[in-house]
């Protein structure tokens, strides 16, 4: 008798602890946890200073050959999930600032649009916020803005793209030490729907031609 109330009380103190643990995840934030994979590497060995850094969401993540595309230039590819740009703002404290970039390039605002909530000025609004947080920090380094591409399987949301990379592209020009790189016309063919041999099977993330396009495309801004 005395082991079964010992067992009783044991089953429920893990029970207690699991749903903690479970309720625990529950409150944390979109890509907490993937944010968390970051800091360990960097806890285990830090990027270096001066590099540029790539941020945003999983077509930068996606990105796994990255430095290869770009072999004359250090980069840091901090892409991460299905992420926006609510998303990237939350987590600037820790995959942006500490890594003191020379140059920082921004891919995100596609997501946002996906989660059919957002126009195109909400999407420039959220961008501003980013951009503000960013120059507050490191009023010096430049930034580049990727336009948001021409997903086929997003065809749908292709006058938001098209307004939203337009407003972005207004903005940076009234903004000093800022690039916006146009990578949605170079992906789409002469009857103006997106290419569908540069993308994956889930037609929304890009193969290697994709990602040919990009590099053509991005290098000419980046820093030396």
């Amino acid at each position: 008798m005395r082991k079964l109330y010992l067992y009783f009380w044991l089953l429920l103190a893990l029970l207690v602890a699991t749903q903690g643990q479970s309720l625990a995840q529950q409150n944390h934030p979109p890509f907490w946890e993937e944010i968390q994979q970051y800091k360990q590497q960097d806890a285990s060995q830090m990027p270096p200073k001066n590099a540029i850094l790539f941020v945003g969401s999983s077509s930068f993540r996606l990105w796994e050959n990255m430095q290869e595309m770009f072999p004359k230039h250090t980069v840091i590819n901090r892409g991460f999930g299905g992420s926006n740009l609510l998303d990237l703002k939350r987590y600037l404290n820790d995959i942006v600032f500490p890594y003191q970039p020379k140059q920082i390039v921004i891919y995100s605002g596609e997501n946002d649009i996906a989660s059919d909530t957002v126009q195109a000025p909400e999407v420039l609004e959220r961008f501003q916020d980013v951009f503000l947080e960013i120059r507050k920090e490191m009023p010096q380094v430049p930034v580049v803005f990727v336009s948001i591409k021409p997903s086929p399987s997003r065809a749908k949301y292709k006058p938001i793209i098209e307004e939203a990379n337009q407003l972005i592209k207004q903005y940076l020009k009234t903004q000093p030490k800022t690039r916006f790189v146009d990578v949605y016309t170079p992906m789409l063919k002469l009857s103006g729907k997106a290419k569908p041999d540069i993308f994956i099977q889930d037609s929304l993330h890009m193969n290697q031609q994709g990602y040919q396009i990009w590099t053509k495309r991005i290098t000419p801004h980046l820093l030396k």
